[in-house]
Order: C-alpha cells, then sequence, then structure tokens
C-alpha cells in the first residue's frame, strides 16, 4: 500500500478531543495534498430507549441532529468544507466503514481513550472501526490523564 493519502475521513464525537483528532488529521492531509472529509454518527434514539417508548422520536432526533451539525461546524470551520462534514444517524463504526467505503477513504483518523480493563472489554467505536475497516485507521491518543485539549 502507498504510503500517500488522497482521502481521508476524521471521525469525531463532538468532544472538546475532537479538536486535537482533527489536527492531527491535517497535518497528514496537507502532507499528501489529500481531500479531507470529518463525520459525527448520532445514535438513533429508538435504539438507546430498545424502540420501547410509545412516543415520535422524530422531532427530537431533528433537533439532535441539527446540534451535532452546528457542533461539528464549529469544530471543522475553516479547515474542511461544508460539503465534506457529514452528521449521519446509524451505529458508529458501522456508519463510518460504509461511508469511506463508498467514498473511496483511505485513512481513517479516530480519537481513542486508551481503555483498559473492564472498559477495554466492553469495546469503544475507536476499536471497532479498527477491526472492520478496508483502509488504514489512526487511532489519536485523547483524554490522557494531566493532559488538557483545546
Amino acid at each position: 500500500m502507498s504510503n500517500e493519502y488522497r482521502h481521508i475521513l476524521v471521525a469525531v464525537d463532538l468532544t472538546k478531543d475532537s479538536h486535537k483528532v482533527l489536527e492531527r488529521a491535517l497535518q497528514i492531509a496537507e502532507r499528501n495534498h489529500a481531500k479531507l472529509s470529518i463525520m459525527h454518527t448520532l445514535e438513533p434514539l429508538g435504539f438507546a430507549y430498545g424502540g420501547d417508548i410509545p412516543m415520535d422520536l422524530t422531532s427530537i432526533q431533528d433537533q439532535l441532529d441539527e446540534h451535532a451539525k452546528q457542533r461539528l461546524s464549529e469544530i471543522a470551520d475553516p479547515h474542511v468544507t461544508k460539503e465534506n462534514q457529514h452528521v449521519l444517524v446509524g451505529m458508529p463504526d458501522t456508519e463510518i466503514h460504509r461511508f469511506a467505503a463508498e467514498n473511496g477513504v483511505d485513512l481513517i483518523v479516530v480519537g481513542s481513550h486508551g481503555r483498559h480493563g473492564f472498559a477495554l472489554l466492553l469495546g469503544s467505536t475507536s476499536t471497532g472501526v479498527l477491526h472492520g475497516a478496508q483502509c488504514d485507521v489512526l487511532a489519536v491518543r485523547v483524554g490522557k490523564k494531566g493532559e488538557t485539549a483545546e
């Protein structure tokens, strides 16, 4: 596989650490003159509540979607164009894999908290992305003890 990347996908959770993940991806994109896309995935409210709520959650999901788009824009502007900022609804690792496959992504950059023990057994989005990806994955260490992100 070539060391040059043409399309880099940054998958963020919209926390303060997202800036650190994007910054790492920007450095790689600049060196490779690569296209940069950024995405956040919202889990459907029906998943969170097991579909047992007897009410229509569409308007709440729409509000969450709009808030996520605004927050993603705050993180991505001016580094990533609006058309390359994506908020998707679904399971994060599945949506990241789908987006990467459909858009010719050759590097996925995600944040990783480096969990150990029981938290590691439960899994994380970065672990799920790594195990199912058809391209390179860079896990950027975030949230280390004593470290603050901008």
